[in-house]
C-alpha cells in the first residue's frame, strides 16, 4: 500500500476480492449441483421400474429378435397376477444378446420392459456415474476442493465399473 493512500483501499479491495471468490463458488456450485440432478433425472427414468418392483409386473424375455434401437421377445410372468405376452420390448445395449433370457420388470402402460435385478440397478445408475465423474471436474477445478473431486471421481468410476461387470 502507498503510504499516501487511506486504509480504506485496502480493506475494499479485501472485499472486492471476497465478494469475487464467493460469486465463482456460487456459480461453480450451481453448475455441480445442476449436473447431479441432471445425473440423478436421467437414471430416474429407469431406476424407478426396477428399484421400486412393488405392484409391477415382473418375469422373464427371452430375446428373439433385435432391430436397431430395441430387443424384444415372449415374456413369461413370474409375479402374480402378470399374463403372459408374445412381445416384451427391451432397449438394445450391449447388454442385450439374441437367444438369452433377462429377468425383467414390465413398464404400465406399454409393452417396454427394464433388465431388473443387480445388473438392472446398476445399469439403470449408469448416468449417474458419469455425472459424477463430470462433476468431480468442476469440483476440482472450480471449486478448488481436491478431495471432494476424487471421492466423486472415483464414486462414478466405482459405479460404471460395477455396472459394466455386472451387466
Amino acid at each position: 500500500m502507498i503510504p499516501a493512500m487511506p486504509a480504506i483501499a485496502a480493506s475494499s479491495s479485501q472485499a472486492s476480492t471476497a465478494v469475487l471468490r464467493f460469486g465463482r463458488f456460487a456459480a461453480m456450485g450451481s453448475v455441480v449441483v445442476l449436473i447431479l440432478i441432471a445425473g440423478v433425472w436421467a437414471s430416474w427414468g429407469t431406476a424407478q421400474h426396477v428399484m421400486l418392483t412393488k405392484g409391477r409386473e415382473q418375469g422373464t424375455v427371452d430375446v428373439s429378435r433385435c432391430g436397431s434401437e430395441v430387443c424384444w421377445g415372449r415374456y413369461t410372468p413370474l409375479s402374480a397376477g402378470s399374463q403372459p405376452r408374445a412381445r416384451v420390448v427391451l432397449e438394445k445395449s450391449v447388454a442385450v444378446e439374441r437367444g438369452r433370457t433377462y429377468t425383467v420388470v414390465v413398464k404400465p402402460g406399454g409393452d417396454g420392459a427394464v433388465r431388473s435385478g443387480p445388473a438392472g440397478v446398476l445399469y439403470a445408475w449408469v448416468p449417474l456415474g458419469g455425472a459424477l465423474l463430470l462433476a468431480s471436474v468442476v469440483v476440482a477445478g472450480g471449486l478448488l476442493r481436491s478431495r471432494l473431486a476424487w471421492v466423486m471421481g472415483l464414486s462414478g468410476v466405482a459405479l460404471l465399473t460395477a455396472a459394466f461387470v455386472a451387466v
